[in-house]
């Protein structure tokens, strides 16, 4: 079963609006007041701007014409009051927003993380993990500019706005109204960009999220890539993603500053018709001239919070893009929920039995067909097998990462199918094939086995995984940081770390995923001896690169193209001279004797 995505209880999420309200339902009520103190300051910083305009009439008239010594105090002094008022309202909504916005950040950064975590292992396998992680990085921030663009828009600038039109409708109503009715042009311009705008800024994310994603790889592959001195396909490879990047950038450059031509146009117009006017009626009548100043100033100081909002769509468009992408993941449905009726696993004997077990990954022919076969608990069960057998979809299934598609797997006669998978893995440990260590000290890798678990059971564990010497010889013994998936450290360190975190889980099902195979000699001895000791008194599942590792497990398991072909112990299969385990044995010992490696 794969994830699959959701859900008809969501709003419309095709249109702007449908963003909007989804972001509103999801996050007003936790910001609602921090939101309304935001406003209140910014009403006030529009009230302030507005009086700055209203107040040139009296200026003009009474400071300039009139040469009123009194009233010039009070003017310059309420002037200043103003200023004053607006650069302290003016940091307070700042600093509320910029909270608002870090909050928000911080939300979704836990929220995306928290819904990661209970999406399968089928949903990592369809998805390259630089690329998820680029895009999660470039849209997360597109639900905080859709709340913080919406409120500043409508509260700052919306509000601004108003306020001045208001005094320039106290100043000349009529001229007022042939600017309001001059507008609906430019806004239908507008709304064409904003169009334009939706489907170039979700090409700009996929385009940067592979760049980004290259960018990883590299850094996480640079040993290969120096090895094999890719350095100049690289280079070629990343350049053009670059120079597409660049050019899908620089599109939605062009067109989010369209509004540019059409507002200054706009304004242009505006401005000079009204100075000519202006200019026609104190020539031709002697208006008083603090009036049509007051009017003037209004509409320039009007200006600036009127190309902002004209902006608003666009750059609306392009947040909800981004937002949009962000719930896309967020609404994907995990497969890992638990079924109604699923209990806790209580574990006894820890047998594990596979019933007529068929499954096939998405898109593919059959993994297995009707596997049976039955690992007794305290006891070790080796699969072995060509490559392409079965052998780690077996494994695989265990810890229930993905669910067969017909038949059963118990642990002491209990359907895992119908456990709780929080306790089917407490009661299972894991080594892969290729140990995955993470950021952190030695003792933290350690620990992830076992949150709970003390320093001395975490050295107690990796005494027995022979790790505890090697560990003390580092700089910091087990405070030692690790760096990025442990690369300071060799692959057989890596691994007796990885076999010290299952064993500080104490688990009674070890799986063992062919865990020495990509190991040197010297440390596949010290790895096998780490194993040895693991093993004891668990049940065990392990598969067997080299087959002298498994002479004495307690039963093994022979697949070939999905099924079980053979069982039994060592000695049992190498006497099926035509049996494929003898065969593999018997190619195994030729290419030993050769000196080659085992494959």
């Amino acid at each position: 079963m794969s994830d699959t995505n959701a859900s008809p209880s969501h709003p419309n999420m095709d249109t702007m609006f449908g963003v909007l309200r989804r972001v509103f339902l999801e996050n007003a009520r936790k910001y609602v007041g921090s939101y309304i103190l935001a406003i209140i300051c910014m009403a006030v910083g529009a009230g302030t701007t507005a009086f700055t305009a209203w107040i040139m009439e009296s200026v003009i008239n009474k400071a300039f014409l009139g040469k009123d010594t009194t009233a010039i105090w009070m003017i310059c002094g309420s002037i200043l009051v103003a200023f004053i008022l607006r650069g302290f309202v003016s940091y307070w909504q700042a600093v509320i927003i910029a909270k608002i916005g870090n909050d928000i950040i911080a939300h979704y950064q836990r929220r995306i993380y928290d819904h990661l975590m209970k999406l399968s292992v089928s949903f990592y396998s369809g998805s390259r993990s630089a690329l998820l992680t680029a895009q999660i990085s470039q849209n997360i921030v597109g639900v905080r500019n859709v709340l913080n663009l919406t409120v500043t828009s409508i509260a700052r600038d919306l509000l601004t706005f108003i306020a001045l039109v208001g005094v320039m409708f106290s100043k000349d109503w009529k001229l007022s109204l042939i600017i309001l009715f001059a507008a609906p042009p430019l806004l239908l311009g507008l709304r064409y960009v904003s169009k334009r705008l939706k489907s170039a800024t979700r090409n700009a994310v996929e385009t940067n999220s592979r760049v980004l994603g290259a960018l990883q790889e590299t850094i996480q592959g640079i040993s290969i890539v120096k090895a094999f001195t890719m350095e100049d396909a690289l280079s070629v490879k990343v350049n053009a993603l670059i120079a597409n990047a660049e050019a899908r950038t620089n599109k939605i450059a062009r067109l989010a500053e369209r509004t540019a031509p059409m507002t200054e146009t706009f304004a242009g117009f505006a401005i000079s018709g009204i100075l000519a006017y202006a200019a026609y009626q104190s020539v031709s009548s002697g208006a008083d001239p603090g009036a049509f100043f007051a009017f003037i100033t209004a509409l320039l100081m009007a200006y600036e919070p009127m190309r902002r909002l004209a902006k608003v769509q666009v750059q609306m468009e392009g947040a909800a893009t981004n937002a949009r992408m962000l719930y896309e993941i967020l609404d994907i449905v995990p497969n890992e929920g638990d079924r109604a009726d699923a209990q806790a696993l209580t574990v006894t004997q820890a047998t594990l039995e596979f019933s007529n077990v068929t499954f096939a990954y998405k898109g593919t022919k059959a993994t297995l067909n009707g596997v049976s076969f039955i690992a007794e608990g305290g006891k070790t069960t080796a699969l072995v097998g060509p490559s392409g057998a079965g052998k780690s979809t077996v494994i695989s299934l265990i810890p229930r990462f993905y669910d067969p598609e017909s038949g059963s797997i118990l642990i002491d006669g209990q359907d895992i199918a119908h456990i709780t998978k929080a306790s089917l893995r407490q009661h299972l440990a894991y080594v892969s094939q290729q140990p995955y260590l993470f950021e952190g000290t030695i003792r933290d890798n350690i620990r992830y086995g076992r949150p709970d678990a003390t320093d001395a059971e975490v050295e107690e564990a990796a005494k027995m995984a022979y790790a505890h010497d090697f560990i003390l010889a580092q700089p910091e013994g087990y405070e030692t940081p690790v760096g990025e998936n442990g690369m300071t450290l060799s692959g057989g360190q890596r691994q007796r770390l990885s076999i010290a975190r299952a064993l500080v889980r104490n688990a009674p099902i070890l799986l063992l995923d062919e865990a020495t195979s990509a190991l040197d000699t010297e440390s596949e001895a010290f790895v096998q001896k780490a194993l040895d000791t693991a093993m004891k008194g668990r049940t065990v599942i392990v598969i067997a690169h080299r087959l002298s590792t498994i002479i004495n497990a307690d039963k093994i398991v022979v697949m070939e193209e999905g099924k079980v072909v053979e069982q039994g112990t060592h000695a049992a299969l190498l006497a099926k001279e035509d049996g494929i385990y003898a065969r593999l044995a018997s190619i195994q010992s030729a290419r030993a004797t050769a000196g080659q490696e085992v494959e």
